[in-house]
């Protein structure tokens, strides 16, 4: 490692690199110089993992709903799935985030890589069996989850064992509610006993905050309401967060149907009623499974899939399993949609940064500033950040090169405190 201070300039701003040698960080090799230089390209540097999260989702189920299968699809069909150390089994895997905004700009660009969004999914083994919710209290890749896939099963195939005798999926989402309830109930008493005993030691402002914020989430879960229900804002919101409820994340309803369920759902368009409009029209089987009012509740939302036809597609060529959604009148791939719906439903978005040795999309909440969203991509370039070079997906699109839209004024010159938007292109301007 070099110990020397080394400076450069680009975009006349004077980098100098002792801080982040100093922080042991040596992106894309050991000379500094390659960090500013790999920006330019749209290539982005190797830095600690502890810097950046991905988005989790965790996936439960009763029996022979086809959340397994599910998940083996989404996952093991793109990536590798790997096994998550801890209690029960287990299993751990990566989507990539559906966008065709990305695949254009790869195309513009032609650069030596394309790096989409991301979303984690995990399955455990017997989630929402005998076991019920409880067993997923303890299990740290469900407590850390930000949002829950709840697969119903919707599907009337006779060879697919039915655990409950029949299939009802409005039966089954507000069972499934209900052992969420209760497990987190279970973890409320039991926090609510510890704050009690720390008060009588010792009393302070904060503990007895956490304690009345417990109490109203008791409250609630014992009148039978989840907690993603609750309307906390500012601390409490923080605090919620952090107890790690069950009840209290999102909630995607993915309802697996047979191939009869799915063709009645495909969504047509108006002037022209034998071709399909985005697929499949997600209220329209809601209603069918008895859903409707179950999604008017917070934080909920719904898609709808047939696994079957899904590990159809999976065995296929690209172009022969374009031609068999075609067939059946459906524009992409259903796992696509839950890939999707997991990522809208936590409210993100995805800015991009392109160049001829990448075109990567990056995931931020909605309404991040642009120095956060900086870090998103290092530390450093956050921590000195001076400006946003943004240009808009379509104006970029539109003009065909960046150089294009500096010409007619579209390219921007953002602080700090601007707020991305969903397809924003952005080239970020730092000091170190």
């Amino acid at each position: 490692m070099r110990s020397q201070t080394q400076k450069i300039i680009c975009q006349s701003v004077t980098l100098d690199f002792r801080p982040l040698i100093a922080l042991g960080h040596q992106p894309l090799g050991s000379d500094p110089r390659q960090l500013q230089a790999s920006l330019r390209r749209g290539q982005t540097p190797r830095y600690d993992a502890q810097l950046r999260r991905m988005l989790r989702a965790a996936l439960i189920g009763f029996a022979s709903s086809g959340k397994t299968t599910l998940f083996q699809l989404m996952t093991s069909a793109r990536e590798t799935a790997r096994s998550s150390h801890g209690k029960g089994e287990t299993s751990v895997g990566i989507s990539k985030v559906p966008d065709d905004r990305l695949d254009t700009l790869t195309a513009m660009y032609n650069p030596r890589k394309r790096v989409p969004a991301t979303v984690e999914f995990t399955d455990f083994a017997g989630a929402g069996a005998a076991a019920g919710a409880k067993a997923l209290v303890d299990v740290a890749a469900y407590k850390n989850a930000d949002a829950l896939v709840h697969v119903l099963r919707a599907f009337s195939d006779p060879s697919v064992p039915r655990p409950t005798g029949s299939i009802d999926p409005a039966r089954d989402a507000q069972a499934m509610e209900d052992e969420l309830i209760l497990a987190d109930l279970g973890v409320a008493e039991r926090r609510l006993d510890r704050i009690e005993k720390d008060l009588k030691k010792n009393r302070s402002a904060d503990l007895e905050r956490e304690r009345d914020v417990i109490v109203m989430c008791k409250a609630s879960l014992e009148e039978g309401k989840p907690l993603r229900a609750l309307d906390l804002k500012g601390d409490d919101l923080k605090r919620l967060r952090g107890f790690q409820f069950l009840s209290a994340k999102p909630l995607l309803i993915v309802i697996n149907l047979d191939e009869a369920q799915l063709t009645d759902t495909v969504r047509l368009k108006p002037d022209t009623p034998t071709v399909a409009d985005d697929s499949v029209d997600v209220h329209r089987a809601a209603e069918a499974a008895g859903l409707t009012a179950f999604l008017t509740r917070a934080a909920t939302a719904a898609t709808a899939v047939c696994a079957k036809i899904e590990l159809e597609i999976a065995q296929l060529e690209a172009a022969d399993a374009a031609a068999f959604l075609a067939d059946l009148g459906l524009t992409e791939s259903g796992l696509n949609r839950v890939i999707r719906a997991s990522y809208d439903l936590l409210g993100y978005i995805s800015f991009f940064t392109v160049g001829e040795d990448e075109c990567r999309a990056w995931s931020i909440p909605r309404g991040t500033p642009a120095q956060v969203a900086a870090g998103e991509i290092h530390s450093d370039i956050a921590r000195g950040f001076i400006r946003a070079e943004v240009v808009s997906y379509d104006a970029l699109v539109t003009r065909g090169s960046m150089a294009a839209c500096r010409d007619h004024g579209e390219v921007r010159l953002e602080g700090k405190d601007y707020v991305v938007k969903d397809g924003d292109i952005i080239n970020f301007r730092f000091a170190t």
